[in-house]
């Protein structure tokens, strides 16, 4: 197994469009649709696919946003497993593979997420990669976790 990550391109954006997830998941995380529309109006967005063996199994965006405070925070962000290939590891892989990526794209420094309190199998896995709670919120209401 190993995740490959791809740019979201005119050549998979209807297989990335196709992605869904659990129905119990669908107020974890905005369509697919409305990430690609978010990240045309904000450009620090990077959409991707993530594959496995040549097969679309999730999505995800990252980038260096800015922040009103600060210099900027350096996100991962939509993270999506398709409800088909959920439970098989790829959450884990999908998210070590991210980590890899914004490392080896922007150096390291501290990696922002965000997360529903509910979520409680994304927050399980985001501890055990070492992202903590910092006790702010984002515009959405979700709570943030940075990894040193």
């Amino acid at each position: 197994m190993g995740i490959e990550i791809h740019d979201v391109t005119k050549e998979n954006y209807k297989e990335v469009l196709s992605l869904q997830v659990a129905h119990s998941q669908t107020n974890f995380v905005e369509s697919p649709y409305e990430c690609l529309e978010d990240s045309v109006e904000q450009k620090a967005y990077r959409p991707v696919g993530l594959y496995t063996e040549g097969r679309l199994v999730g999505f995800a965006m990252y980038g260096f946003l800015p922040q009103k405070k600060e210099q900027g925070r350096l996100w991962i962000d939509r993270i999506l497993i398709d409800e088909e290939e959920q439970g098989k590891g790829f959450g884990e892989e999908s998210m070590l593979a991210l980590i890899d990526r914004v490392t080896e794209v922007y150096g390291k420094q501290p990696i922002y997420l965000s997360v529903y309190l509910d979520n409680e199998g994304a927050i399980y896995l985001y501890k055990k990669l070492g992202f903590e709670f910092i006790d702010e919120l984002d515009i959405n209401g979700e709570q943030i976790m940075r990894r040193d």
